[in-house]
């Protein structure tokens, strides 16, 4: 065993059963639990009557993937639940093993089977595995010879083939409540390697207010935390974990935020959802977060760009330039200005009228375009700087906007001809886009009244 979380080798162990000497562990290695009912969290698939329940109690057990955040107990549930259906377990590293080590693995549990033994594959980080990779599982996988088990922190909808993820159940598992965290550290500082340790009410919440429903990083942390308690205790027999110790220790540990995986897309996305929804307190709190992660502060800018044209739009012009402008004073006075740049950009955001006009506009004429013909422009739009193109009829009957009342020419088509009177901008009744509207009514309307139409 390695951790509470970590990869295990075993040839079908019950449950984990620990070394005659721990000490040279890790806390988490030494706190995992034995059986389901010391499981910590996932009351959703393993609590009573739930479906990886209902099936372990029927005997079954069936391929899966196991999908969810750091630390939420992936590999020990899974070592579970081989040791409760007696397979043998055997682990395989996305990173380090090819298609030859996968079929010689095959070929062991093809003669454990013979055995009458099953045999429970799993693989950490299996959205690491390439394709062929992940092809090699699929035979031996639906003939029964192995029960598979992928245990991944990326969506396995955009990670994994559809071949490898219709013949595994996807479960997914989610961040441990405060609750559960609260169980794991009572029964952390009962363990006879922390009799020495005292953990102050404010400590204990500042630690579990740190660990973001992570209990690998929940125990890593308590033991750093002890050593150097212990270190400060100068032969005293408790070492007390003060506030202002954990507080140097996360001074410069960032909570967790992975770039380019689902946390970062699921942040970003309730950042943007929040301005949307016209709520500054939530869009403060969305990027604060953000930050404290790790995120990128020029990354969150271009995005507030792109907020400003999908969700303001015409309704508040001003919101683009004032996005532009926190970006550029994050790119030339980087942090903390920059920052606080872009915390006003989005405020501004967050409060100003909404129009999606100009975004639907936009899908639709881009749309429009890809399913009609390529029609060409009709020749009264055209330039024409020669004299070959002027007697081929370039420019001919273009009417000048300028030379006709409001700068505009009731009537005229810009369209090419074939393409009938098309409509893809319809201003909202919100901000500078009522203007709007009443202006596109009042030149439709001379379009209505004129005589000449082409």
């Amino acid at each position: 065993m390695s951790d509470l979380f970590g990869n295990r080798d075993t040839e079908g162990a019950q449950a984990p059963v620990p070394d005659s000497d721990t000490r040279h562990q890790p806390l988490a290695a030494r706190l995992r639990a034995a059986t389901l009912d010391d499981y910590v969290g996932q009351t959703h698939l393993v609590g009573p009557g739930k479906p990886l329940r209902r099936a372990l109690e029927q005997g079954q057990l069936h391929s899966m993937i196991l999908w969810g955040p750091p630390g939420t107990g992936k590999t020990t549930l899974a070592l579970l639940l081989a040791g409760h259906v007696s397979a043998a377990f055997v682990t395989l590293s996305a990173v380090l093993a090819g298609v030859k080590d996968i079929r010689a693995e095959v070929e062991k549990a093809r003669a454990r089977l013979s055995n009458g033994q099953r045999t429970v594959l799993f693989v950490d980080e299996v959205h690491r595995f390439n394709k062929s990779q992940q092809d090699a599982f699929l035979p031996h996988v639906e003939d029964g010879t192995v029960i598979f088990i992928g245990a991944t922190t990326e969506n396995p909808s955009f990670e994994l083939n559809n071949a490898l993820l219709s013949r595994a159940r996807v479960y997914r598992l989610q961040s441990l409540q405060r609750d559960d965290l609260d169980q794991l550290l009572t029964r952390a500082l009962a363990h006879d390697s922390l009799a020495d340790i005292d953990l102050g009410d404010e400590s204990r919440s500042l630690l579990l207010d740190q660990v973001d429903g992570d209990a690998r990083r929940l125990l890593n942390l308590l033991e750093v935390a002890a050593d150097l308690a212990r270190g400060d205790a100068e032969g005293a027999s408790k070492a007390a974990i003060t506030p202002a110790l954990l507080r140097e220790l996360f001074r410069d540990s960032l909570r967790r935020f992975d770039k380019g995986g689902d946390i970062f897309y699921d942040q970003i996305s309730a950042l943007h959802k929040s301005v949307r929804g016209s709520d500054p307190d939530a869009t403060l709190y969305w990027f604060a977060r953000m930050l404290d992660g790790g995120a990128d502060p020029l990354y969150i800018a271009r995005r507030v760009v792109r907020m400003a044209s999908e969700d303001i739009g015409n309704a508040d012009p001003r919101a683009l330039r004032l996005a532009l402008d926190a970006w550029e004073v994050q790119e030339r006075l980087g942090s903390p200005e920059g920052e606080l740049a872009i915390a006003q950009a989005l405020v501004y955001l967050a409060v100003a009228a909404k129009s999606n006009a100009v975004y639907t506009a936009w899908n639709q004429a881009r749309r429009f375009v890809t399913e009609h013909p390529t029609d060409e422009v009709p020749l009264h739009l055209r330039n024409a700087p020669t004299k070959l193109m002027k007697e081929e009829g370039y420019g001919a009957d273009y009417r000048y906007a300028h030379d006709f009342p409001d700068a505009y020419v009731p009537g005229e088509n810009y369209f090419p001809t074939s393409i009938p009177t098309t409509r893809f901008y319809s201003p909202v009744p919100r901000g500078l886009e009522i203007r709007i509207a009443e202006k596109l009514a009042a030149l439709r309307q001379k379009d209505d009244d004129s005589d000449w139409q082409r």
